[in-house]
């Protein structure tokens, strides 16, 4: 396994070094380098390593997901407080009506496989959207108006959404007893507990700092293995009481940032460092669990679908976003944002199939479903990352404002780091 990460990790550095030079974002590469190495094309990883990418993957997106609380200010939240919460569930409802009915005439669904399908597709990918709005953000990109702010806000808490009424639609599907209600109050329930968990475990650890001021690495490895441990406590606790464990991660990151700035820019600079790694295991292991033969098989058919359905989900997210101050380029840039589709996906894609399997049902529309999911993965994930790369870069403005030497020095080590 060892081998196989090392390398993954060569290969990588002259995949990204080649699609910076073609000026398409380097994950797009990296993505297809898992792709291509995987067990669906080349095979060429150790199985051992495969096996444990759900793993890895977790374990990347807490990393970037404590780098996006760190860059969540008060003062942006509060202004973007109302579409972001708009954004975290009526684009994705606009999607997953408009694939149940397209699925009833494409792929002979009944309305609830179709709807299972549309709540599988109907997750923002935080894999991609959040490392690029990290960037923007660094970039001081649209921060004047809180842009970045706002997706990262609005796709995390999507994601919650999306995760749960599939749910409890695969349970009323398959048989099993479940409490429609209880399963509905868990959405906002496991927000904002996920939120207040967060928020204290922030308030602990930046005490705890005060009290033994350790360096800043060993800062770093106690808010890593404090979000590992939020992320097991949900795995664990997910059958009595709803809490959203990547809510939390970001919450620590926020309160740090509030109540000890000085702690975040350090913890930040570390965690940039961590991400050069973490990025090539989050965008390989994510590349590995696609089957291009299955999302083959849906052809013309499943990408008129998910393009059908993306104009829906784009159509929500500008509707979201009326009464803001947003003009009508930055409107098209966060819908573009809303576009790219990989982690949820990847990880809950065959799952359908297995409830179906478990529960003794037809299993074709599992198969189905799984099919559109690597398929939705292979043409939004490419697309929404260099959408948002290319369409930020030129319509995002830049905020001049005055940095007290503290940010610049941050920003300009960050902005080495991005470099890699």
């Amino acid at each position: 396994m060892v081998v196989s990460i090392a390398g993954v990790i060569i290969a990588s550095m002259f995949v990204a070094w080649f699609f910076r030079i073609i000026k398409i974002p380097e994950l797009i590469g990296i993505l297809f380098l898992g792709i291509v190495l995987g067990p669906y094309a080349l095979n060429w990883l150790d199985p051992s390593l495969v096996k444990v990418s759900g793993q890895l993957t977790k374990a990347a997106l807490i990393v970037i997901l404590l780098r996006a609380g760190f860059e969540l200010s008060r003062d942006k939240l509060s202004r973007v407080g109302r579409p972001a919460l708009l954004m975290s569930f009526i684009p994705a409802i606009f999607e997953a009506i408009v694939i149940m009915f397209l699925s009833k005439y494409f792929l002979d669904f009944t309305l609830m496989e179709g709807a299972i399908l549309g709540a599988v597709l109907g997750a923002v990918s935080p894999a991609v959207v959040v490392p690029l709005m990290i960037k923007f953000i660094d970039e001081r990109r649209g921060t004047k108006k809180g842009i970045p702010t706002l997706i990262l806000a609005g796709s995390s808490i999507d994601d919650v959404f999306v995760i749960v009424v599939y749910s409890i639609l695969i349970g009323i599907y398959t048989g099993g007893n479940i409490n429609i209600m209880w399963e509905l109050a868990g959405i906002p329930i496991s927000i904002i507990l996920g939120i207040l968990v967060g928020i204290l475990c922030g308030i602990i650890l930046y005490k705890f700092f005060d009290k033994f001021n350790p360096r800043a690495t060993k800062r770093v490895l106690i808010i890593l293995s404090v979000s590992v441990i939020l992320v097991q406590v949900e795995h664990l606790t997910k059958q009595w009481i709803p809490f959203a464990s990547l809510l939390a991660i970001m919450s620590i990151g926020y309160i740090i940032l509030q109540k000890r700035s000085k702690y975040a820019h350090e913890l930040s600079l570390k965690l940039s460092k961590i991400w050069l790694i973490a990025e090539i295991i989050l965008f390989t292991m994510v590349g590995t669990q696609v089957n291009i033969q299955v999302a083959w098989e849906m052809g013309a058919i499943g990408a008129l679908i998910i393009f059908l359905a993306l104009i829906a989900r784009s159509i929500g997210t500008w509707l979201s976003l009326f009464g803001t101050d947003f003009n009508n380029k930055e409107k098209l840039f966060i819908v573009i944002s809303y576009i790219p589709k990989a982690t949820v996906q990847a990880a809950i894609g065959g799952a359908p199939l297995l409830a179906m399997q478990a529960a003794g049902m037809n299993i074709f529309p599992g198969e189905k479903i799984l099919a559109m999911a690597v398929l939705s993965i292979i043409l939004t994930a490419p697309l929404g990352a260099w959408g948002i790369n290319y369409y930020g870069n030129k319509v995002l403005e830049i905020d001049d404002k005055i940095e007290t030497p503290e940010e610049k020095k941050h920003h300009q080590v960050i902005e080495k780091e991005l470099d890699f």
